[in-house]
């Protein structure tokens, strides 16, 4: 068996990136996927209405000028196929298929400290060995199924918005019902509304959702941001975001009621994330946040026509931003459809299923499909879904038991060789996740490289440094409302997933100029070894 310089693990957009740098370091490598196709997340979720809650031409690889000139990008907000379109076009462009396997699955991974290298097992019984073990298996790849005693009763079909049919599905006429409210029910609730005879959407937590105002980009808007490309690029490196939008940081409670009304407006009518990220307040103050989600409830009060339905769909549980902000195109909307229903199961809880459909403490209701838009095992499902071993044979889920560690969110402490690209307590999903996918592997190249150079065979994080690190991403997360919300954010989602905070919250620009003054200063909080120290 022909031992890689690098084994990656996943080709979406992460996978697909760390193998092309790979390559140009002069490191053998290779990707194990899953899926039949590149594409990750995006060759998954092909439910109605999954598209990119990030503008398209941020959403974007930005490390080849000739990729991003030659891409055109059809609408503001690009949908599943078209970005899944895109994943392919990168995969072709840069020939990168020949160094893949689709339709392997990786089951353990146990490091071996004779032969420092990563001993690697599929689910066909195959065996890979590697220097190094990337895992690009992404944030949200891992579907969650909730917890619904009883759900085998139901006789009807039953659909994860995570492993949506490729030959999509045909709800005309037909009697649906829907569990989950956020993004991706947010987003497929109005598409499925106009063909369904019938939709029940079963709220658990209503979410915060801001208009996509989603159209075609103009053919002169286009040119003008190609043209601009080099300063947009670097306009998103220093944001905290990690995008090219405006953030404007004007202070909530520094503005009179009118002037601040009108910068909710002008936010909202603009669309997107940047009506959280224009406000240096909205996620430190209580005050300013409770002033823009008001701001938001009112507009929901505007959209909906029944008052009742309007303010069940009001999110009061939780600051704005603290759970994942939704971008939605007709989404709140759709509740003014006669063929549209919402039960709050805060109301009336499920007590059961049926044949026909399921039961709540107050009716019983009858549908032909139930979609299960209830997200998934964020940030560390993919992880600790596989059997990985490190020093000693310790299993990363006991390594993990308590919540998960890892130095800069990239490496393990007692997992050497191993990275793992945006992983928890990296800005991974606080960020453009495609920028903060570039910065990572980027960063991980560089290390590559100099391990190369100077003939290091391991790559460890410093326990000290790890523990150092979890610190500072809680008390980042800690001076913010963000801990605030039950989300999936501290794995809030996960029945028995130990609560801690995952993303780093103090901003990409600050995240990766901490990256770049570790690098500078010898990859300090890493144990960097040489061969000649093992064959001692």
């Amino acid at each position: 068996m022909a031992r890689l310089d690098v084994l990656i693990v996943g080709a979406g957009f992460a996978g697909l990136y760390m193998l092309h740098r790979a390559r140009r370091a002069g490191l053998s490598a290779h990707v194990l996927e899953k899926g039949g196709g590149v594409g990750g997340t995006w060759y998954w979720n092909r439910y109605p209405g999954a598209r990119c809650d990030v503008e398209s031409m941020s959403y974007s690889f930005s490390f080849s000028e000739e990729l991003q000139q030659e891409w055109t990008w059809s609408h503001r907000y690009a949908t599943q196929p078209e970005i899944l379109a895109y994943a392919n076009h990168v995969a072709d462009r840069f020939d990168l298929r020949r160094d893949i396997t689709f339709g392997t699955s990786v089951t353990a991974a146990s490091w071996n400290e004779k032969e420092l290298c990563w001993e690697v097992e599929t689910a066909g019984g195959g065996r890979r060995q590697a220097r190094f073990l990337v895992m690009a298996t992404g944030c949200l790849s891992v579907p969650k199924l909730p917890d619904l005693p009883g759900l085998a009763t139901y006789e009807g079909r039953v659909l994860h918005t995570a492993s949506w049919p490729r030959e999509g599905v045909d709800f005309t006429g037909h009697r649906v019902g829907i569990i989950g409210t956020g993004s991706s029910g947010i987003q497929s609730i109005p598409l499925i509304a106009k063909q369904a005879g019938h939709l029940t959407v079963f709220q658990r937590t209503p979410n915060f959702s801001i208009p996509a105002w989603n159209a075609p980009i103009p053919p002169e808007r286009e040119r003008e941001m190609k043209r601009r490309y080099a300063d947009l690029r670097a306009k998103s490196r220093a944001s905290y975001a990690g995008d090219y939008a405006d953030e404007g940081y004007v202070t909530i409670l520094d503005l009179g009621e009118k002037e601040r009304e009108e910068a909710f407006e002008k936010r909202w009518r603009e669309g997107g994330f940047n009506y959280q990220y224009a406000f240096s307040d909205i996620m430190v103050s209580e005050e300013a946040n409770r002033l823009a989600a008001e701001f938001v409830h009112n507009k929901i009060r505007e959209i909906v026509h029944d008052p009742k339905t309007a303010e069940k769909l009001c999110p009061k549980d939780h600051p704005i931003g603290a759970k994942r902000l939704c971008v939605d195109t007709d989404y709140y909307e759709t509740y003014n459809r006669p063929n549209v229903s919402l039960v709050d199961l805060r109301e009336e809880p499920v007590t059961g299923f049926t044949a026909q459909g399921l039961r709540t403490a107050k009716a019983e209701y009858s549908f032909d499909t139930l979609v299960l838009a209830t997200g998934f095992d964020a940030m560390t499902g993919a992880l600790t879904a596989i059997d990985i071993r490190g020093s000693e044979g310790r299993l990363l889920r006991d390594a993990w038991k308590d919540g998960p560690a890892a130095y800069l969110g990239l490496a393990i402490a007692g997992f050497p060789n191993l990275f793992a690209i945006t992983g928890p307590g990296s800005p991974s999903v606080f960020a453009n996740m495609v920028l903060a996918i570039e910065q990572h592997v980027e960063w991980l190249g560089n290390l590559l490289e100099h391990a190369k150079r100077h003939g290091i065979a391991r790559i460890e994080a410093e326990e000290t440094s790890q523990a150092e690190w979890v610190r500072r991403v809680t008390e980042g997360a800690d001076r913010t409302l963000f801990p605030k919300a039950n989300s999936w954010y501290v794995g809030a989602n996960v029945p028995g997933k130990p609560r801690i905070f995952m993303p780093f919250a103090d901003g990409f620009c600050v995240y990766e100029r901490i990256c770049n003054d570790i690098a500078a200063a010898g990859y300090e909080g890493f144990r960097l070894s040489h061969v000649e120290e093992h064959a001692a």
